[in-house]
């Protein structure tokens, strides 16, 4: 045989390049799309926790006319910030009580905010009597 004729053996440099440029990329786009689902793993749970604590706090005011204590919030919710507000029913709700309960907080560069609400009847505080003890 002629040299001519022969085929080469064995790879190429530009072919090895190629291998390794496209091995390259997939490392890359696997690496872009692990952080983009660790981001977003990380807004669903700051958002489940801020439903938890907004439910909770409506929970405690239909259940005892008080909100859960901000010491014991903040050791069970320790990012969530809650707010609450408490405005008279109308219409059908008129007797009632509309508590507005916003639940927040900060999930990497995200603000996650949770608004529920819920009508309930209102506390009532217990009537003192005079000369019992």
């Amino acid at each position: 045989m002629t040299a001519k004729m022969r085929k080469p053996g064995g790879f190429l440099l530009a072919d090895l390049i190629v291998g390794i440029s496209l091995f390259a990329m997939l490392l890359a786009g696997l690496g872009v799309s692990v952080a983009g689902f660790s981001g977003f793993n990380r807004y669903q749970w700051t958002r489940q926790q801020c439903t938890a604590a907004a439910i909770a706090q409506l929970d405690s005011l239909t259940a005892t006319g008080a909100p859960i204590d901000s010491e014991d919030a903040g050791r069970l919710w320790p990012r969530v910030t809650v707010s609450l507000d408490r405005t008279p029913g109308e219409g059908p709700w008129a007797g009632l009580e509309r508590i507005n309960v916003k639940a927040s907080a900060q999930a990497g560069s995200r603000k996650v905010t949770v608004e529920l609400a819920r009508y309930v009847t209102p506390a009532v505080q217990p009537a003192r009597q005079e000369g019992s003890l």
